[in-house]
């Protein structure tokens, strides 16, 4: 098949059109998700550290543990990252001519989006979990609450662009398993356990000159008992 409409792309060494680029589904979700990453990470890393009147050092505004912060940051800078790098992937993509590579390439979306997903899943509960145990004496002046509930909501929202980018390469890869399933087991029928092919004029086809009605028509006319009369 030589790479050819393999795994939701067309034939490989084709000019790159980035209007059907962008308007393609998964392009589209992976911008979101994107996007989604900037906001999480800036939410904490601007607004995610606050102290007390009192106080010089900060502290995480979810319930002050570290860590919370430090995760939504990390998974916001993390994503922000692969998602990039899963862009430059789909505009590589239609210029692999293997197909086997294309397998590997989109069992990787699968197997990366599925896992972003159950990451921000678990930084949904965690996030949540830690903003609902915050002591409003940790933070009188209210400051910072709205990027907390804004990095919390995003984090809910990039469970399903990532789960939906998973969904799409899965349905990338079943076409393509299908297809080159097609294109690798299929076998004429013709060739396939029949009888072989007999060409005309073979030994079972009986040739002029070897008995039967020619040579008795030979017979009739070779002159040697003159006329002979014909019965139809």
């Amino acid at each position: 098949m030589d790479g050819m409409q393999a795994y939701g792309a067309g034939k490989a060494g084709g000019a790159f059109d980035p209007i059907t680029f962008f308007q393609q589904p998964q392009t589209i979700i992976r911008i979101v998700s994107w996007l989604f990453s900037i906001v999480i990470f800036g939410c904490i890393a601007n607004e995610g550290y606050i102290n007390r009147p009192d106080e010089v050092e900060e502290y995480c505004i979810f319930n002050r543990n570290q860590n919370a912060c430090n995760y939504g940051v990390f998974m916001g800078s993390m994503a922000f990252l692969c998602c990039m790098a899963l862009l430059a992937l789909d505009i590589y993509f239609p210029q692999i001519s293997s197909v086997k590579d294309r397998k590997k390439a989109v069992l990787a979306d699968v197997g990366v989006s599925a896992f972003w997903s159950f990451m921000w899943f678990v930084g949904f509960c965690f996030l949540a979990n830690q903003w609902q145990m915050s002591k409003p004496e940790d933070n009188p002046l209210k400051e910072g609450g709205d990027a907390a509930r804004a990095a919390i909501t995003f984090c809910f929202f990039s469970i399903f662009t990532w789960a939906g980018q998973s969904f799409l390469a899965f349905q990338r890869y079943k076409l393509g398993a299908d297809s080159a399933l097609f294109s690798q087991e299929y076998t004429d029928p013709s060739q396939d356990g029949g009888a072989p092919y007999t060409s005309f004029g073979g030994d079972d086809v009986e040739s002029p000159g070897e008995g039967g009605g020619l040579a008795n028509s030979d017979g009739a006319f070779d002159g040697s008992g003159g006329y002979q009369r014909q019965d139809y």
